[in-house]
């Protein structure tokens, strides 16, 4: 069988994919109904910042691996059973900083 070779990553790519697989694993430790609400908060974050944030903004997106990092520690514990999410508007100008 041949293997299906995509676009390369990037080293950051790969750490926002990785990070983003990492939630999923983390969401089916957590009990069946809030399972399914972690696994929906965390495609759309990603899915929106994939669409708001330009690829460019190098610092940004390490300051949100960062973030994510420290927020899946958190899910990880066996203390914390669900997720929250915030929905904050950026402006153009602050997504560009």
């Amino acid at each position: 069988m041949a293997s299906k070779k995509g676009p390369r990553l990037s080293g950051m790519q790969k750490q926002v994919l990785s990070l983003f697989r990492e939630f999923l694993r983390a969401a089916r430790l957590k009990p069946p109904e809030e399972r399914h609400r972690i696994e929906s908060i965390v495609t759309s974050e990603f899915r929106c910042n994939s669409k708001q944030i330009d690829r460019k903004n190098f610092l940004y997106i390490e300051y949100l691996i960062r973030r994510g990092k420290k927020q899946l520690d958190q899910l990880r514990s066996p203390d914390t059973i669900g997720l929250s999410s915030l929905n904050v508007s950026l402006s153009e100008k602050d997504s560009k900083h």
